[in-house]
């Protein structure tokens, strides 16, 4: 019995923080720029980040052209970034984005944009960096304005 209710609480701990990382994923995607973030999700998005830089060895100044306004770039190691941000954030199981989760944590003032991430899909690439890159570049093109990688 206390095996089980320890069961049911790991459960729901697992629960919990998946969503905490998906409601990440408006600073993964698409975010108002203008948007402050509260001290918690600030460091939510700066462990996945830095996460996701050591474990690819990503260029950080690729990440800060692309914020700047540049065209996300087909560099192999920001490819791989990506699909670990969206791994760990559960946006992309085995190289599949689930769209319909992104979607349902977006906050309401990014709603528009969910027809534009709809149809984009999942972008299928030669392997896994490359599908979660073709997706962000389909969401960038469909919501430049709005597009901000963590």
């Amino acid at each position: 019995m206390v095996l089980q209710a320890f069961s049911h609480s790991l459960d729901l701990y697992y629960l919990i923080m998946r969503a905490r990382l998906g409601l990440c994923l408006y600073l993964i995607c698409l975010v108002v720029r203008t948007l402050a973030l509260d001290g918690e999700m600030a460091e939510l998005a700066k462990m996945l980040r830095d996460n996701c830089l050591e474990e690819t060895g990503a260029d950080v100044a690729l990440i800060d052209k692309v914020n700047a306004g540049a065209d996300l770039m087909g560099d192999a190691k920001l490819k791989c970034y990506i699909k670990c941000v969206m791994e760990t954030a559960g946006m992309m199981s085995e190289g599949e984005v689930d769209v319909e989760a992104v979607v349902a944590v977006l906050p309401e003032e990014l709603q528009k944009h969910a027809d534009k991430m709809r149809a984009c899909g999942t972008r299928k690439g030669a392997d896994d960096c490359d599908t979660a890159f073709l997706t962000q570049s389909c969401w960038q093109k469909a919501s430049k304005a709005d597009y901000i990688l963590i």
